[in-house]
């Protein structure tokens, strides 16, 4: 995985997929397999904080009066 530098969720998506395509094809040594792993876990985590962040942003939107809102959404179960 690439930590030197901030992926943009896009990116971090495509790593993510590679990642568990390697992982699918079952023929990685298992401690390459763990160290995939691990890194397949940090970007999900680095896409999952990116998605927090937007829909937080997403959240908020302008009234006419300049004022903002928190708005909430109700989640499909």
């Amino acid at each position: 995985m690439t930590e030197k530098t901030e992926l943009t969720f896009e990116e971090a998506m495509k790593e993510l997929e590679q990642v568990v395509e390697k992982l699918e094809q079952g023929d990685v040594p298992l401690e390459k397999a763990i160290a995939m792993f691990q890194d397949g876990m940090a970007l999900s985590k680095q896409c999952h904080e990116k998605l927090e962040k937007v829909e937080k942003q997403m959240d908020q939107i302008l009234h006419e009066d300049g004022e903002l809102e928190l708005l909430h959404f109700q989640e499909d179960e």
